[in-house]
């Protein structure tokens, strides 16, 4: 029994190095306007990260920045390109998305600007 728990283990560490290696990874800073980030901060804790793991995306991190307030940077992965931009297409006609939006910016607009990189992993990388 052991050596095949043992098996399995080995078998899933090798399919997640190799589907990590061929991953599309999207890096992802949200801007902000003044006094806006705890309700950016809230909305991605109670809605929107949840809602990017039904539409098949895999969030990776997020990050508050030390040094320039107001931003929120984060890291998606998808298994491919295409499949990053059907999972961004679904998400934004979510009904739930579209309610948790409209809420959020019932006193007004949150985001100022939205910066989105596409990025594969180097050869060297830890992910490959």
């Amino acid at each position: 029994m052991l050596k095949k728990v043992t098996l399995a283990a080995l078998l899933l560490a090798t399919t997640m190095t190799l589907s990590a290696a061929e991953r599309v990874y999207e890096l992802r800073t949200y801007y902000t306007l003044e006094g806006k980030l705890d309700a950016l901060l809230a909305r991605f804790r109670d809605h929107t990260t949840k809602l990017f793991e039904k539409h098949g995306m895999t969030n990776i991190g997020y990050w508050v920045s030390q040094d320039k307030p107001n931003r929120l940077i984060y890291v998606l992965s998808y298994p491919s390109t295409d499949a990053a931009k059907a999972s961004w297409d679904a998400f934004r006609k979510d009904p739930e998305w579209v309610k948790a939006r409209d809420a959020s910016e019932a006193a007004g607009k949150i985001v100022e600007k939205i910066d989105s990189v596409y990025m594969s992993p180097a050869d060297f990388s830890k992910l490959k």
